[in-house]
């Protein structure tokens, strides 16, 4: 099954390629990988939620920023398809590195990029199997809760 089928039957319509704020490309095709640049969970041009990921008043429930992992995932899945002209060139998943802006008791950041991870998995079956990196820190651009960047094979 192909990857856009495989998002037709799972419900899934790709984001538009979220723009740069900076200086700095979407995605890179460097051989048979291409690298994306990190994604925000950015929907419509605006981040649905900002600030530190932990427990209490004021901070991001983890459970929220799981899901905005799975929405950097799917933008960085936009990003490497308009590199390699179209999502169906893409073979695979190699490596997932996920940020996320927590504060310093929160040890669950391996649960927040699990968001990223599980939708690649959905999305391309064994070959969505991946490294993955989950790193805690203070701040994010735009003070975004979390931040993903994603390496994808291609043919």
């Amino acid at each position: 099954m192909s990857v856009s089928q495989r998002l037709a039957e799972l419900g899934i319509d790709l984001p538009d390629v979220v723009p740069p704020v900076a200086a700095y490309v979407p995605a890179k095709v460097h051989g048979d990988l291409v690298f994306t640049a990190g994604q925000l969970p950015m929907v419509s041009g605006s981040l649905p939620a900002a600030g530190k990921v932990g427990d209490g008043h004021g901070l991001v429930p983890a459970s929220d920023a799981q899901g905005y992992a799975r929405t950097c995932a799917l933008n960085a899945l936009a990003a490497a398809a308009s590199a390699v002209g179209g999502v169906d060139r893409l073979t695979g998943v190699v490596k997932v590195t996920g940020f996320v802006a927590s504060v310093p008791e929160f040890t669950g950041q391996p649960g927040v990029v699990n968001g990223a991870s599980e939708v690649l998995g959905e999305i391309f079956g064994e070959a969505g199997r991946h490294a993955r990196s989950a790193v805690g820190v203070p701040v994010l651009p735009l003070d975004a809760p979390v931040e993903v960047e994603v390496v994808f094979s291609f043919t």
